[in-house]
């Protein structure tokens, strides 16, 4: 590698240029010459990069970190030079375009792999603000701290949940992995940006409907007004089939009458729209098969079955609302009851329990399943999931009421009620009162000797006697000594033990 400055005559007389050049030997050891720059020092500090790339090139090798940044930050003209000399990939040529063209080359990769028009929109919406919110115009602007501190800021300023933080940085993450892929970039500027914890995010945690809060708003919608262009029948079916399948909101908005096939009582989800990409076809009950056949009936296969509003959150919260205050007013109560019913949280959007979001439909779909005892393998394949800790965990809540009615099942461990008298001292009084009732029947100058055969015996003349020993209790006061011992035996164990206690 040489730097050298070109010289030209004109009329007879020796001109140099400007600037240096700087000449090498490429990868197929073919003499090039490149325009570098009007000082020497620059221009020799080109050559040795450029002497660095041919090495990588000979070696059939990438270039380093350091030697791909320096590529994406040259000039256009200079990239164009030595992608022509096959130093570089044609492709990184696109470090050098703007970012928006960049964007519009993603999208349409996002629509080649038949994504839908509502993810599109709204990644390419996200990815252009970003862009020019940061001030980033090339590849080279893209800043890991930059962004994060613009992510945090607005979050912040817009009070964006943890969520939707995360999504924002991931669309963007997403979108440098792409140009990673497509040979547009050598190693992505934000790979070391982490997402934020979502669990410390309480306006995250969500509830489940009880099932006489579904219940009553279904009943209640039969007969409700008009809400975001559907009547309240409508949206009774809306709501009953998503918390029936665990549809998510675009999922269920997707579907057309011939996505129902009512002989084995089903509905299919396409690929495109269902969230692991593939097409799923799900069980649905026998009446609400029967029931949405008549609602179908005269509509054209293709077409779609609710006309439900891209802001499914929103018309639900709505009809909760109306729906509790119907159900608070509903009936003439004191004003105990009615104090009772205004304090509740039957059908209330936000509770203690946690919020109520169209995505809540789903949490209840995986606690009724729990709560009819179905196995947790079957839930799992019926909500989607990959992982069926999500399934349990995140998807499935208690109803309200179950602990209570799970713990009254539990044995009685409660104490036996001799045990009860001895720990509080009463067991005495009752043994004396039946021992000495019991024995104040018998002679107490003799001695008595009750045997397993129930006589008594008279050990003075050595002779049996017939008296009658009763095995009940017996008094230590009317025990006498004869012929200086004195014993009592008897074949009921209880005695035994009651007569010992007494006499310790």
């Amino acid at each position: 590698m040489r730097v050298f400055k070109p010289y030209y005559y004109t009329q007879g007389k020796r001109h140099q240029v400007k600037k240096w050049w700087v000449e090498f030997r490429d990868h197929l050891n073919i003499r090039r010459k490149i325009s570098a720059f009007t000082d020497k020092t620059q221009s020799e500090a080109l050559g040795r990069k450029i002497e660095k790339l041919v090495t990588f090139k000979s070696l059939n090798e990438s270039p380093d970190t350091d030697l791909s940044k320096w590529l994406e930050q040259i000039p256009e003209k200079l990239q164009s030079r030595l992608a022509s000399f096959g130093l570089i990939n044609t492709q990184r040529l696109a470090a050098s375009q703007s970012l928006t063209d960049h964007v519009s080359d993603f999208i349409k990769s996002l629509k080649a792999k038949k994504r839908t028009p509502k993810h599109i929109k709204h990644v390419n919406s996200t990815l252009l603000r970003i862009f020019d919110e940061c001030k980033f115009i090339h590849w080279s602007d893209i800043s890991a701290t930059q962004l994060e501190t613009y992510l945090s800021d607005i979050q912040e300023c817009e009070q964006l949940s943890a969520r939707t933080f995360n999504h924002k940085l991931k669309t963007v993450k997403q979108f440098c992995t792409w140009m990673v892929r497509n040979g547009k970039a050598t190693l992505s500027p934000i790979l070391n940006l982490e997402c934020i914890n979502e669990e410390t995010d309480k306006r995250l945690v969500r509830r489940s409907l009880e099932p006489e809060e579904i219940r009553y708003l279904l009943q209640y919608l039969q007969q409700a007004p008009a809400n975001s262009g559907m009547d309240g029948y409508s949206r009774s079916l809306f709501y009953r089939l998503t918390c029936e399948t665990g549809l998510r909101s675009d999922e269920i908005r997707s579907l057309h009458v011939s996505s129902f096939n009512f002989s084995k009582n089903t509905v299919t989800v396409k690929a495109a729209y269902s969230k692991r990409k593939r097409e799923d076809t799900l069980p649905i009950r026998p009446d609400t098969a029967k029931e949405l056949q008549g609602f179908f009936k005269n509509k054209h296969p293709n077409t779609k079955a609710f006309n439900a509003p891209e802001k499914t959150g929103k018309m639900l919260k709505a009809d909760l609302a109306s729906a509790r205050d119907n159900w608070i007013s509903e009936v003439k109560c004191s004003p105990q009851e009615f104090q009772r019913r205004l304090e509740s949280d039957f059908l209330k959007v936000d509770s203690d329990r946690g919020i109520v979001d169209f995505h809540s439909l789903r949490h209840t779909t995986g606690s009724l399943l729990a709560d009819a005892g179905v196995h947790p393998k079957v839930a799992q394949e019926i909500m989607r999931h990959s992982d069926i800790n999500l399934t349990m965990n995140t998807y499935t809540h208690v109803l309200r009421g179950r602990e209570s009615e799970a713990v009254a099942a539990l044995p009685d461990l409660s104490p036996s009620e001799l045990a009860v008298q001895q720990a509080t001292g009463t067991d005495d009084v009752t043994l004396d009162q039946n021992l000495s009732q019991i024995l104040a029947k018998f002679d107490g100058n003799q001695w008595i000797s009750a045997d397993f055969d129930g006589q008594q015996g008279d050990k003075e003349k050595g002779t049996k006697s017939s008296i009658p020993c009763q095995n009940q209790s017996f008094s230590a006061n009317s025990h006498k000594k004869a012929n200086g011992r004195s014993g009592i035996r008897t074949q009921d164990p209880l005695i035994k033990s009651q007569l010992l206690y007494q006499l310790s």
